[in-house]
């Protein structure tokens, strides 16, 4: 019966999985965890209340826009530019590279060939998960907060981006590179525009509906959504690469004390609503007898995770004349926090367009959920153990 009412099973866990991320034993776990557990349980491999098809895989398709869109909204280039974001260029590049040939060397000793699209999974960092450390312990305007932001919002970028030319398949590669340098070019006109353009008009108008129930900037900001996911579409891309692109043009021109109001609003529909059948959702499609079918592929899932701390952590060496060495460490495990969005969104692609294989998609989706919980508790306890006095142990943060 419960079948037939997905939205009513959906948002029944949407309430539960905070609801246990404030027990004294659920504190530590990111919300999103819970999430995406629940959505196993209530899946076809557990309970067998949902399936991830109809209405719900249409919504966890929507889910995955709106949870792009927000990424995008949290990616502020003034906070990072100079040394931070030549650095976080930098580390990116080199988890590219370590990546890639982390996989060559799988293949070559193990005899296990991995697609090369992987590399842009391993090469995340979840910027989402990084923010609520850093405001925990004091750190958004320290040195090493600076550095984190900077890692976090490439390895945010970085992906998306590569993800947009490795993805694609309409056309050539310097169609795709010349199709996505004009695509970004507009976005990046459009931010200048966002910044530098606010007729006084278009202001007070904004102003005068925020709080009636036409809601007119909200619409608009969909409305750009909307117009990116078409365009991005029309150049061959993926529709995460335009919800992205939209959240960064609304992120910059809603920056600041007066664009406080309507961020709440769009964070309250997008994580209220949207996001839950994005990670619920996720849940639900799991596949958790693929893991087990070989026992390699179980295998592959602490593999994964080493490599995330491999590719994104190793470049911390890079860091090493600009911070204190015992910040490094810290700095390595807060960057190998998987974007769980972007793995997601890339094991979704590749297994739309057959470049991946349904287990190995399961194991990389799994290790992205162990570095949710495992490397955030290990970058809190240490910056906890340097800097006690400023950085408390705080209750769970909703971490996306």
């Amino acid at each position: 019966m419960l079948a037939d009412h997905p939205i009513f099973v959906v948002f029944l866990v949407a309430v539960l999985a905070p609801l246990l991320a404030q027990t004294r034993l659920g504190s530590r776990v990111p919300v999103v965890v819970f999430e995406v557990v629940l959505g196993i349980v209530i899946g076809p491999q557990a309970l067998k209340l949902v399936a991830d098809q109809g209405f719900l895989a249409f919504m966890r398709e929507v889910g995955m826009v709106a949870v792009m869109f927000m990424a995008g909204m949290e990616i502020d280039f003034a906070r990072i530019r100079g040394r931070p974001l030549a650095l976080g260029v930098s580390g990116w590049l080199a988890s590219v590279a370590i990546g890639a040939a982390a996989l060559g060397v799988f293949h070559l000793l193990a005899g296990l060939s991995l697609p090369p699209m992987l590399v842009i999974a391993l090469a995340t960092t979840g910027l989402g998960t990084l923010l609520p450390i850093l405001r925990d312990g004091g750190l958004l305007g320290s040195p090493l907060g600076a550095m984190l932001l900077a890692a976090g919002t490439i390895g945010e970028v970085g992906p998306i981006v590569a993800a947009s030319l490795v993805l694609s398949s309409r056309f050539s590669t310097w169609q795709e590179f010349a199709l996505l340098t004009l695509f970004l070019g507009l976005v990046a006109l459009a931010i200048g525009l966002g910044t530098g353009l606010r007729p006084p008009k278009l202001i007070a108008l904004l102003a005068r509906t925020m709080h009636t129930s036409t809601q007119l900037p909200v619409r608009l900001a969909l409305l750009l959504l909307a117009s990116l996911i078409f365009l991005s579409q029309r150049f061959g891309f993926e529709a995460a690469i335009g919800a992205f692109a939209a959240g960064m043009i609304v992120g910059v021109a809603t920056r600041g004390p007066d664009g406080e109001d309507f961020r709440r609003k769009i964070d309250a529909v997008c994580f209220g609503w949207f996001a839950p059948f994005f990670f619920v959702g996720t849940g639900v499609a799991f596949d958790v007898a693929a893991l087990g079918r070989e026992s390699k592929t179980l295998l592959l899932v602490p593999v994964f995770l080493a490599l995330f701390l491999l590719a994104r952590g190793l470049p911390a060496w890079l860091y090493r004349r600009d911070l204190p060495r015992h910040e490094l460490a810290p700095l390595a495990l807060s960057s190998s926090v998987a974007s769980l969005g972007i793995v997601v969104v890339v094991t979704s692609v590749g297994l739309k367009s057959g470049h991946l294989a349904p287990e190995i998609a399961q194991a990389l989706i799994g290790a992205a959920l162990l570095s949710l919980l495992v490397y955030p508790t290990a970058a809190r306890a240490l910056l906890a153990r340097s800097r006690p006095q400023s950085f408390p142990t705080s209750p769970n943060q909703e971490i996306r």
